[in-house]
């Protein structure tokens, strides 16, 4: 028993935070944000989980408990990744879901947070799980119980019945025990779920506004929700101060989704020049998640998905990267996001090679993962930089990545709010 003890205890001690120790960390290169590039070699020193002070130089002015030396290395802030999905894997059988229970989700959830904290990503946006293993997840991450990164979660996404996101392709009476209850049908109905979400613990909201690629329903990817049904989701969802994230690849859906106030767009596969005019009058984020189509793309004929989703898949590898180059040209707001379970968790950083392929620069890609997403999460003035008062989410790479974006593919040091992951 004393022994079970103590190897728990240790276990523990790897990400709990030390309770009001000082930590020095001189690194050769600081990247503060993206705008504001690197500005040289620094020392930053971290209390209590937040950035207390900075100096510039390699001579660490400060009093600490411990000392990082990174002196060879180019520090950047906590990379945010706007949409994974921790409790699952590429690859998996959709008929697993009706042979899994749903705790199952927190075991791979576990496992699945280490890899992506350890990838550099030190805040997630948990794009639609069972009930409570994101909300479990969250927990454990946040108390340093488990390894992993700060978790922002949707819990069960708001679909219309038959759609992406409610459950499919089994009989009737098996889709009847199956189906989240997270189903709407006209504005009454969809506010209500909203604020069940809401009662849940969702920290935001998820809507599956169109089709999508890996659900066995066969209606295409354009809109599901009507626009009044999205309205009432988006206002019902604000008056609670929550945010709204809408599912998209259809040009209609995503026009209505963002003509409805929806605040961030995922997917936006075949965006075109009359949804992104919507998208940059509304002030809507494009979320690109290039890297999924990348894990279809490699999925693709080999018998893996079924014909209904081989169909769909198809259409959307052939449009990767389009709604990027769209979107900068528009002025739309581009958020880092990933889908990561869609492709294999850890190889989120990936996703900045495929940005700066479809057009962006490796400071707007930077920025996209860390100013820009925490403001697209509203947390802007908590992570997305390396300033004083900020959460100590720090990563340290090899290289300038604004030289070299995939040094990104490869964490060197991660630290989340002040814990220094193992």
């Amino acid at each position: 028993m004393l022994r079970c003890l103590f190897f728990a205890s240790a276990a523990l001690s790897l990400v709990a935070p030390a309770s009001a120790a000082t930590q020095a960390i001189i690194v050769g290169n600081l990247i503060p944000d993206a705008a504001t590039g690197p500005v040289g070699p620094a020392v930053i020193l971290v209390e209590d989980g937040r950035i207390k002070d900075i100096a510039k130089g390699i001579n660490n002015p400060f009093q600490a408990d411990k000392v990082v030396d990174l002196s060879t290395k180019t520090l950047v802030p906590g990379l945010i990744d706007l949409h994974v999905h921790l409790t699952g894997d590429p690859g998996d059988d959709y008929r697993d879901e009706a042979v899994n229970p749903d705790e199952w989700g927190v075991v791979m959830g576990v496992k699945n947070a280490a890899l992506t904290v350890k990838a550099g990503f030190t805040t997630v946006r948990e794009a639609g799980s069972a009930q409570n293993t994101a909300f479990v997840l969250r927990r454990g991450t946040a108390e340093g119980r488990i390894i992993g990164p700060r978790i922002i979660a949707a819990g069960p996404a708001l679909s219309i019945v038959g759609g992406h996101a409610d459950v499919s392709g089994f009989r009737n009476d098996v889709i009847a025990t199956l189906e989240s209850g997270y189903t709407c049908t006209g504005p009454v109905e969809c506010a209500e779920k909203v604020r069940k979400s809401s009662r849940a613990g969702a920290d935001v909201i998820k809507i599956t506004a169109t089709g999508g690629v890996l659900s066995q329903q066969g209606r295409g990817l354009e809109a599901h929700f009507t626009s009044e049904e999205m309205l009432s989701i988006t206002n019902t969802a604000h008056s609670l101060g929550l945010k709204v994230m809408a599912h998209a690849h259809g040009a209609r859906g995503i026009e209505a989704a963002s003509a409805a106030g929806i605040d961030s767009i995922e997917h936006g596969t075949f965006a075109d020049e009359a949804a992104l005019k919507v998208m940059k009058a509304k002030g809507t984020a494009l979320v690109p998640t290039l890297m999924a189509l990348e894990g279809v793309r490699a999925r693709l004929g080999k018998g893996i998905y079924t014909p209904t989703v081989e169909v769909k898949a198809k259409q959307a590898v052939e449009a990767a990267g389009r709604q990027v180059r769209r979107a900068k040209a528009m002025g739309v707001t581009v958020a880092f996001g990933t889908d990561a379970g869609v492709f294999e968790h850890g190889r989120n950083g990936s996703e900045f090679a495929l940005l700066v392929n479809a057009g962006m620069t490796p400071t707007e890609a930077l920025a996209s993962a860390t100013t820009v997403a925490a403001k697209t999460l509203g947390l802007e003035n908590e992570i997305g930089r390396i300033a004083v008062g900020y959460s100590a989410d720090l990563v340290a790479v090899n290289e300038n990545p604004l030289n070299n974006i995939r040094t990104l593919e490869t964490a060197e040091w991660v630290m989340v709010r002040g814990r220094i992951i193992p």
